[in-house]
């Protein structure tokens, strides 16, 4: 009873009644709150400890900054704010802004994107068959997902793909500039139970056993350990959970190499197979996917029952 009395004192007051609206509609940093609210940091952070300490907003650090959300099991949360009325001038207008501030911050580092010369769509700039790929992705999948998690995410396209399937999704990915696409993205299509944070594959801030589906798709071919990331996925997969890997199978384009700087030319079945054991997974299916100047392969895997161990190959 005392944890239920603290979230309705915790949300009842104006502004934090506004603060879980936006936040419900995707993550916010405290100054784009500042903006958005016309209010000054100390009297909206002071809010927003309240509503963190409540349970009924999330706060997530990244780097120097901290990300504000509604948790995607932030079922109390949800039920106060669909009794607010949608035709409220005040939260109208709040929603207005939140859209021009996601439109602004996507275009921003969009434009940062170009002007560092990075090619942030790999799947497009090596001309791989896209919509093949994300059809090959969603037939691994079971019909309804709890929990997924997508190492390497990215612009957070996969998650705006698997969004209709799962309860919660979580994209991780090393660079803040690609997360600030994919928060965009999941914002402006209204994903709010999906979620990205800045995390090193190797080290998953995460805890064991913590999703039903882990994906990495065109991630491995980046990694100085296949062996490390692979088994870092499996920890944090439930026991017969699924792992997804989409990856290049391998090539004698030495020209991609160069130009993407991949650490490896692609992965036979073989190899995945042995790195996905030593993991403490059982390989499954295999899919081939053409269509395109480079060869793809979807390989899946269950985890196993019991502990992972990593293996040297």
């Amino acid at each position: 009873m005392q944890d239920l009395l603290a979230q309705l004192r915790a949300a009842a007051e104006p502004t934090r009644l506004r603060l879980l609206a936006l936040c419900a509609r995707g993550a916010w940093r405290v100054s784009d709150l500042c903006a958005l609210l016309g209010q000054s940091q100390p009297r909206l952070s002071r809010h927003l400890k309240l509503l963190v300490e409540a349970g009924l907003l999330e706060r997530t650090r990244e780097g120097a900054n901290a990300w504000f959300q509604v948790p995607a099991q932030g079922d109390f949360a949800r039920a106060i704010l669909a009794r607010l009325p949608e035709d409220d001038p005040l939260l109208a207008a709040d929603r207005r802004a939140a859209v021009r501030l996601a439109a602004e911050r996507a275009r921003e580092a969009s434009e940062a994107f170009r002007r560092q010369g990075a090619e942030w769509d790999e799947t497009r700039a090596l001309g791989l068959p896209a919509a093949a790929i994300e059809e090959a992705l969603l037939a691994a999948l079971p019909p309804r997902v709890g929990r997924l998690l997508d190492v390497g995410t990215g612009t957070g396209r996969l998650l705006e793909l698997v969004a209709p399937r799962v309860e919660s999704a979580l994209g991780v990915d090393a660079s803040r500039a690609m997360l600030a696409l994919a928060r965009a993205r999941l914002a402006e299509r209204h994903l709010s139970h999906c979620a990205v944070r800045q995390a090193d594959m190797y080290r998953l801030p995460l805890p064991d056993a913590a999703f039903d589906v882990v994906t990495l798709q065109m991630v491995l071919h980046y990694a100085e350990d296949p062996v490390a990331a692979l088994a870092e996925a499996a920890r944090v997969a439930v026991p017969g959970g699924l792992l997804l890997v989409v990856d290049l199978a391998p090539h004698q384009r030495a020209d991609v190499i160069g130009r993407f700087a991949h650490r490896w030319p692609g992965f036979d079945d073989a190899a995945l197979a042995g790195w996905l054991g030593a993991a403490g997974c059982v390989p499954a299916q295999t899919v081939a996917i053409g269509g395109g100047p480079l060869p793809v392969r979807l390989w899946s895997a269950r985890r196993r029952r019991g502990p992972v161990s990593v293996l040297a190959f």
